[in-house]
């Protein structure tokens, strides 16, 4: 790629690591479904204008991946990133639905893999276990199990994705944060009672958190990933995208206090060495290697 491509692509990448500390510092003061709820609300503002509908006979799916990705994903994601009190092991955590999406794929769309993608699986899955038994993790175990839920959640969306046709990315985010934001606020309601009243109240940093997942991060980033994708072969730009959980860990040491052992950093490289196995494997027998901007 042209250093200016990899400027853009870099760019994407500091932009959904800095999601990771953004959104931590406002769920200080907005709990986790009822902020899910507002990224989505004001990322549905500008896109709403923009909506392509999606093919006959498709609602059904589309609704289903939107439940997937925006509600359940999201949701848990943003819970585990609040328990977890860290933004290192969320962060490298959440990588692990790339090698979910791999066996979902073999499990219910028949796609096979060679045994380098099912060591690099097994790799990546040992490595969330070596992780786990991190100091910093076994403080709030919950994170990590809510995070794997998440990762799953987000795995299972981007299958049924699949079988989407005729949406560009921006209808893709458009519909989901319209399906979604009805729901959250329905949980919030029930698991957070009186988050909704105390809004008025939250400081700017955390409204500051919101706008930035919503249009930094989704709209921003998600729109120049499509760029880069439609410039050049997937292969060239999916292997960056591993930066993200590196630049995610930095931040959280620099600026979060994190403090990861080794149990960490062994599992993380595991983990993302497992990853990185799969998505070139992945990639070089051309198939869909999914990109995420979540917590």
């Amino acid at each position: 790629m042209p250093a200016r491509d990899i400027g853009l692509v870099l760019l994407v990448c500091l932009a959904w690591a800095l999601n990771f500390l953004t959104s931590a510092l406002a769920m200080r003061e907005i709990p986790p479904f009822l902020f899910t709820a507002l990224r989505f609300a004001l990322l549905a503002l500008p896109l709403v204008f923009v909506l392509k509908r999606p093919a006959p006979g498709q609602w059904p799916r589309l609704a289903l991946v939107a439940l997937c990705i925006g509600v359940l994903h999201f949701g848990l994601s943003f819970s585990a990133l609040r328990l977890a009190g860290d933004l290192s092991s969320p962060a490298i955590v959440m990588q692990s639905y790339i090698p979910m999406t791999a066996l979902l794929a073999w499990w219910v769309l028949g796609e096979r893999f060679a045994w380098r993608t099912g060591a690099a699986i097994a790799i990546s899955f040992a490595g969330v276990l070596v992780l786990g038994f991190d100091p910093l993790v076994l403080d709030q175990p919950m994170s990590l199990l809510l995070m794997l839920v998440s990762a799953a959640f987000l795995a299972i969306g981007t299958v049924l994705m699949k079988g989407l046709r005729g949406l560009d990315v921006f209808s893709q985010q458009g519909w989901t944060a319209v399906f979604s934001v009805a729901p959250l606020l329905a949980i919030s309601a029930t698991l957070e009672p009186g988050a909704l009243a105390q809004l008025p109240q939250v400081s700017w940093v955390a409204w500051a958190g919101a706008l930035y997942a919503a249009f930094v991060s989704s709209l921003l980033g998600h729109g120049l990933y499509y760029v880069l994708v439609q410039r050049h072969p997937v292969a060239q730009v999916t292997p960056w995208l591993l930066l993200v959980p590196v630049l995610a860990v930095a931040l959280g040491i620099v600026f979060w206090g994190d403090r990861p052992g080794p149990r960490l950093w062994l599992g993380g490289a595991m983990v993302l060495g497992g990853v990185l196995i799969i998505a070139l494997r992945a990639i070089a027998r051309s198939r869909f290697i999914p990109a995420s901007d979540t917590p």
